[in-house]
């Protein structure tokens, strides 16, 4: 990979996250009632994406839909399987409580992401059309579920009220 590549990689990524703290940034605002900070993180949050999105595209990061998924399914596995495993021992090794809770709910909800783009290349595959269905997300531990919001969060135990309907 060129220098200039390892950049756009690294631009993308750091664009990424500047679009989604800036976001938690501005719901902060939103809560202590600085509506007009707010509104200034997310005008940034989203002029951020537009970057992150150009250098996704020089780097031809976007493929076929099918592609986009297999990609998913790679990124996802690769999480469950090694990032947070590790990222999970290293926080009880330090005794951090609160980071290996985090890490351990989102370990398990990159094992749900991975499966539902599984399901969703089967289905591309087969040249069968996927039905028509909401998923609603835990706004605790980010559980993402197919269907109607569960009584109950499998991953944190949360209630239904915790699940909001994804566009």
């Amino acid at each position: 990979m060129s220098k200039t590549e390892q950049n756009l990689w690294a631009a993308f990524a750091g664009e990424s996250q500047a679009n989604r703290k800036y976001l938690a940034f501005a719901a902060q605002a939103e809560k202590e009632g600085f509506h007009q900070a707010a509104k200034l993180f997310r005008a940034a949050a989203a002029a951020e994406t537009i970057h992150a999105h150009a250098h996704l595209r020089v780097l031809k990061g976007v493929g076929s839909t099918l592609d986009n998924l297999k990609a998913a399914v790679k990124g996802e596995t690769e999480e469950f399987e090694t990032m947070y495993p590790a990222m999970i021992s290293e926080a009880e090794a330090e005794g951090n409580k609160a980071a290996r809770q985090s890490f351990t709910f989102a370990n398990e909800v990159e094992k749900i992401h991975a499966a539902l783009y599984q399901k969703a290349i089967d289905t591309i595959a087969s040249q069968n059309s996927m039905a028509e269905c909401d998923y609603y997300i835990c706004k605790v531990c980010g559980h993402t579920h197919e269907g109607e919001a569960p009584e109950k969060c499998p991953v944190c135990g949360a209630n239904t009220n915790a699940f909001f309907k994804a566009d």
